[in-house]
């Protein structure tokens, strides 16, 4: 199989070939071609990006650096601004955020804001809601920052994402539903010391550095050799501390900014009330581990009760790296002593757990459309589908303003998918998210969501390698 780089440019010649066609509606740029009309409807017009000043404007530089997620160890990695994870962008909920980002890579780039339903034209999806941001070249998000939540940034184009292009969005409630006293945001990742590649077709390994492992996995997929599980950047030989005192209520959020690691999070010698899903708040429930796929975000509060020194621990569910680790350290104990680790988990949040303080507008029992869809892994080479298509080369979901739309998942493979629709929050069970894990081996999951956000959306799954093998669709909307 060539690599992205090869094929990246050839779907760019083919559009330029073909103009806008019906591979130019699915991979063009939305919002250029808002009249195109394939006999399927005409396209809605993207409603418009904020002109009102911003109250937050943010310069981000995209380049090529060194890391050190250890003492003894460094890569070279692509950073914003030469950190890694990203600068944090915190903003108040309903201010205008306005991120320049200029691009001093080598090859073209863009910024997803994941989890927010931004206007179309600034989703940062590369030729299907803009074109990608040349070498040299700026560009300008501008987007009202609502709702509040924990959400984060990362590249859209090729396998950048697992070169480190990447950073926490945090927008803030002016009036959260639970009390706490300080709070931390856990950025749990997974560490890939060479360039990121689609498996390859001669032996079915990746390339891109070698490692400790994480090749099969229990899920039976194919992952890179990842050398290691980051929280915050660093590997758990250097874990990070958090301090804590007594009597102090916590609030951790935690992102799964990896590109194909399903994660098991536990906090040693303390339990967890789960109070956000993927930054929408839900009625408090208690837990003492959670799951989390890619692009998935759950906050929690701790009550710091139990001085010492823990472990805050994240597991590769799917590879065999040593756990991603941080230390939460009371005051009291003037950081001697050596961290507890975790023990099993016998009260693990379920999605069924999860109740939204409030559902979804828009969306009730009936659906005006509803889309059945089948994942499954392609036959001979590494190719991920969605009802046998593969993107770009795939029909778009085609839907209307104001319709409830429902899609039912059934994956057909072994591995487990988590699905991440852009642009909308989607109602699975009496939960609001925007990423959800589809189960392997015939599960089933179905969501719901408003077309209430005109504009060519894509909706994929977001491990890295099975969206860039093709498991994705853009929804569409037409009059």
């Amino acid at each position: 199989m060539p690599h992205r780089e090869q094929r990246s440019l050839s779907r760019r010649r083919l559009l330029q070939l073909t103009g806008a066609t019906t591979l130019g509606a699915l991979a063009g740029c939305a919002g250029q071609f808002p009249d195109t009309d394939d006999g399927e409807g005409r396209e809605v017009t993207p409603r418009s990006t904020v002109t009102a000043e911003p109250d937050t404007s943010v310069s981000l530089t995209a380049a090529s650096g060194t890391i050190r997620p250890a003492p003894d160890t460094s890569t070279a990695n692509w950073m914003y601004e030469g950190q890694f994870p990203g600068p944090e962008l915190r903003v108040q909920e309903g201010d205008v955020l306005s991120v320049e980002l200029t691009n001093d890579l080598q090859e073209e780039t863009t910024i997803h804001w994941h989890g927010v339903p931004v206007p179309n034209p600034v989703d940062g999806v590369p030729n299907v809601t803009q074109e990608p941001i040349a070498s040299g070249d700026t560009f300008t998000y501008t987007f009202r920052a609502e709702p509040a939540g924990t959400y984060f940034y990362h590249s859209h184009v090729g396998l950048q994402l697992d070169r480190g292009l990447l950073g926490p969005l945090i927008v803030e409630e002016s009036d959260p539903h639970v009390e706490y006293d300080r709070e931390y945001v856990v950025i749990v990742d997974d560490y890939l010391s060479g360039e990121p590649r689609l498996p390859s077709d001669s032996n079915g390994g990746m390339g891109g550095g070698g490692g400790m492992g994480g090749g099969g996995g229990m899920m039976g997929d194919i992952r890179p050799p990842y050398e290691g599980l980051l929280i915050n950047g660093r590997l758990p030989e250097d874990p990070q501390t958090f301090d804590v005192a007594e009597g102090d209520r916590i609030r951790f959020r935690f992102v799964n900014a990896s590109s194909a690691t399903v994660f098991g999070v536990r906090i040693a010698g303390h339990e967890m009330t789960v109070t956000h899903a993927d930054g929408q708040p839900v009625e408090p429930v208690d837990a003492d581990s959670f799951v989390f796929g890619a692009g998935e975000r759950y906050d929690v509060v701790v009550e710091a009760t139990n001085p010492g020194r823990w472990f805050v621990q994240a597991d590769a569910l799917d590879g065999n790296e040593p756990p991603a680790r941080a230390v939460v350290e009371y005051e009291s104990t003037g950081g001697s002593g050596t961290p507890q680790t975790p023990s099993s988990s016998s009260n693990r949040l379920q999605y069924g757990d999860l109740r939204a303080l409030s559902s979804l507008d828009g969306v009730s029992d009936d659906p005006d459309r509803t889309f059945d869809l089948t994942l499954s892994r392609g036959r001979g080479e590494y190719v991920w589908t969605i009802d046998g298509q593969t993107y770009p080369d795939a029909d778009p979901l085609n839907i209307r303003p104001g319709e409830h739309v429902r899609i039912r998942m059934t994956n057909q493979s072994p591995v487990v998918h988590p699905m991440h629709l852009h642009g909308h929050f989607f109602q699975v069970g009496n939960a609001v998210k925007d990423t959800v894990i589809v189960p392997g081996h015939r599960g089933q999951v179905t969501i719901d969501f408003h077309a209430d956000n005109p504009g060519r959306w894509l909706f994929h799954c977001h491990n890295l390698y099975h969206l860039d093998a093709g498991m994705a669709r853009v929804v569409r909307y037409v009059e």
